[in-house]
Order: structure tokens, then sequence, then C-alpha cells
């Protein structure tokens, strides 16, 4: 998108945030029914769905949406070739390509954008959006970074072409990563992108010669950062910081605010959509994007509709994360509020190097290990030098190809992190199961955690 045209389109997207509220459910329903057509008439998967739940064409608009039937993971990966509303999208061919193509490869056949999200399950998931989706997506992101700000200030801060960090996981297709980057694009920002693989030997070198104005990234890589610089000039530089990708709860936005002395904005996006909200001032909660998305809160259950994507439509599609909504009198925007959404949290497994030096493995990177007949693992450390993975497999007899699968992908994420010393073992257990107290499977356990096997 055009330099300008971006900008013009950003500033008639954030008028949404004045409306009244019959203003943005009018613009919601007007969304959500030309989406729920788009989806009945192109989608071999959606048309036989809504006839078998009794939804007829002409129903449509006139329904709620809670009449409509639900999509889940599962769903999405067993029927993906006829929920899609394009020919050209074959979910084998969209494999091959993630795994034969590097990420510069952008699009995939020139046009589409892939987001690749597997989960711990090791299960590949492909969420695809085309041009105009992608662009929407780009568009709300940044409205969300620059939440808090007058049109002026946004403006400014727009043409002063401020140099930006982006710390997170990047060496993949992930969302926040491929969206962060085209964004800071969009609006011709000088940028620098951290990933998580990088030693932290190198992290106060690489980031004091960039000197960032604004940080985006995982909250707890951007407290690692902190610590890294501490007393560094660069700390003082930095005038915004967006965290996104993790939760980020009360204690570690006061760390975060009290070390930069600056504005910290909690960004919510999801695979299946990369804008759905945005935090500011923990009071108010989490505004969710209304005029993006179609959100349904069931005892808890999150349901997602995104409004902007017809490619891959995907309607009431479940959600993990936990979502409770508050009461939306006395905000200042009439869109829908949250608390802030409970996604998972992880501890991060810490080691020292063969220099004695303090490393870490985050879980997010621990997160994307895809190997064939992995059904399920937790990562437990053990000591300061060795931890294993626990591992749920489809089939016994495959053991021992997805153990030396599993090294190979391990053992190369300890070289990147140079903790060539630090040594792990596979061990296979029948099933693993979520807390008990949770409800949720922890990634990473520490030793003396009870095991959930």
């Amino acid at each position: 998108m055009a330099y300008l045209k971006l900008i013009t389109a950003l500033i008639r997207m954030r008028k949404n945030i004045k409306r009244r509220k019959p203003e943005i459910q009018r613009i919601q329903q007007e969304k959500l029914t030309k989406l729920l057509l788009h989806a009945y008439r192109n989608s071999e998967y959606y048309r036989k769905s809504f006839k078998k739940a009794g939804i007829r064409e002409e129903d449509i608009g006139k329904i709620p949406l809670s009449a409509y039937p639900a999509v889940d993971k599962e769903i999405l990966v067993s029927h993906f070739d006829e929920l899609v509303t394009t020919d050209d999208l074959k979910q084998e061919k969209i494999r091959v390509f993630d795994a034969s193509h590097s990420i510069k490869e952008k699009k995939y056949m020139g046009k589409y954008h892939l987001v690749h999200s597997s989960g711990s399950t090791g299960i590949p998931r492909f969420f695809v959006y085309d041009e105009d989706a992608w662009m929407q997506m780009i568009l709300g992101i940044i409205r969300g970074a620059l939440w808090d700000m007058s049109i002026l200030s946004v403006l400014k801060l727009i043409f002063s072409h401020p140099g930006i960090l982006y710390i997170a996981a990047t060496d993949g297709r992930y969302g926040g990563a491929m969206a962060v980057a085209d964004g800071i694009d969009g609006i011709h920002a000088k940028q620098m992108t951290l990933d998580i693989k990088t030693p932290l030997s190198e992290w106060r070198k690489k980031v004091e010669a960039f000197s960032p104005t604004i940080i985006i990234g995982y909250p707890s890589a951007i407290k690692i950062l902190s610590e890294e610089l501490e007393e560094s000039a660069v700390l003082s530089k930095v005038s915004r910081v967006i965290t996104c990708g993790e939760p980020l709860n009360a204690s570690m936005r006061q760390f975060l605010e009290k070390t930069y002395k600056c504005p910290v904005i909690n960004f919510y996006g999801a695979s299946e959509s990369l804008a759905i909200g945005v935090e500011s001032e923990p009071a108010e909660g989490m505004y969710l994007f209304d005029d993006m998305n179609y959100i349904e809160v069931f005892e808890g259950q999150m349901y997602l509709t995104c409004l902007y994507n017809y490619t891959q439509p995907l309607i009431r599609y479940k959600i993990s994360d936990q979502l409770q909504r508050k009461n939306d009198t006395l905000s200042k925007c009439q869109f829908a509020r949250s608390e802030t959404p409970l996604g998972r949290n992880e501890d991060i497994l810490w080691f020292y190097n063969s220099s004695g030096n303090r490393e870490f493995l985050h879980p997010l990177d621990l997160e994307g290990i895809c190997v064939e007949g992995l059904m399920d693992y937790q990562f437990k450390k053990m000591n300061s030098t060795h931890f294993e993975m626990i591992a749920e497999v489809s089939r016994d007899d495959e053991k021992q190809r997805i153990s030396k699968e599993i090294h190979l992908v391990v053992e190369k994420l300890l070289a990147d992190k140079q903790l060539n010393n630090v040594t792990f073992s596979v061990r296979f257990m029948g099933k693993i199961f979520p807390d008990s107290k949770t409800g949720k499977k922890k990634l990473v356990l520490i030793e003396g955690d009870g095991e959930q096997l």
C-alpha cells in the first residue's frame, strides 16, 4: 500500500474509535452479513455446514451468529481445501511450499500471505490472507500500536521515521513478525529485528548500535533486554513499548513502565486474526476491535469470527485463550471490552553457557517444534545444564525416528544460542494431561513441579 494511501486509510479506520455503540454495531453487522454470504456462496465446507444446521441463504443476516456451527483447529486442518473460497489454495501444496521455501519468499503464488501455526501438538495449521485482508490487518496493528495518541501526534510520529526494534521469534512464518515488518515498512520507519535465538552476549551491542525509539515484542524478551541494557543511555531514548505474543500481567507491566519510563501498549492478536484488541490503561481493560472481528464469549470460551478475511473465512472459530467481558459503561471508546486475555504464560528455561554467562530458551521458540508422529510434548528443566523433553507419540514403533528428528531440531536451537554445554534427553510417556488446577497443559515444567502425565 502506498505511503499516503496507508496514512489516509489509517485516519479513516481511526474514526471508528470515536463512533457510538449503535454505529459500531451497524458496521459490524454489515460486515458479518457480507462475510457469511460470501462463505455460503464460495466455500463448499460452509455451504454444507450451514445447510446441515438448517440455515438457508435467505436466512443469513436475519438469525444470530450463535445459531451457526462453530469451527475448531481440527476442522480447519481436515477440511482446509473445502473451507477456503478459492480453488488455487490446496493444503498439501502449501505444506510443500512452506517446507521448501525460505521466509524471504514472503508470498505464496505471489499473492497470499501465509501464517504457519503449529502449536504444541506439532500439527501444522496454515492461515491465509490475501492482499486486501493483509493490509486491513496491518492498519489494525498500526492503529492499536498508536492507540492512545491523538491523530496529530500519530502523524508527527510517522513523519519522523522512528527507529523500531522488534524482538521475538522471527525465523519462521510467524504472523506477528511478518505483520510488524510490513507495518514498519508501510510507515517508512527504520527497523531492526532481534530474534530470541540470538545469544544474549550480542543483544546489547546490536541494540545500542541501532538505538530504537520504539520497542515491540514479547514482554518477557523486552524485560530481558532491559536487564542487558542496565545503565545504558538507550533506555532513556525509548518513547513507546508495545508488547505482544504473550500475556502481559500487572507486575510485568509495572516493571516495564518503571524501567522504560514510557507508555506500555499491550496488543492482542492471534494467527486466526492478527488484530484483535489493545490495552493501554489496565483499568479500562482491553478494547476489542469490533470493526474487524465478531467475538463471542460463552463461560470464558472465546469464539472468533474474522470480518476481513474472505479467502479463508473463520466463522465462530474456537480460540484457546480465555476471555472475560467487562462492563461497557464509562469507557472512552465504545468498542467491547474484556479483561486482559489469559493466554499461555510459560516459564523461560534459563541456563549458563560454557563461558559462565546466562542464556535462555524461550517457550514460544520451543513450541514451534513439528515432527511427524509427535502428538504432544512438554519440556522439563532438571538442573542448570540439562533438560528433558517429555513426548507423547502416535506409534511406539516410531519412537527411534521421532527421537532422532527431535534431537536434530533441539541441537540446532542450542547451537544458535551458544548452549552447546547444555544436554537434553527425550522421555516417552503415554499421555500428557492438562494441569488439574488451571485446566491448561504447561509447556515448561521446572524440576519439582508435579508432572501432568
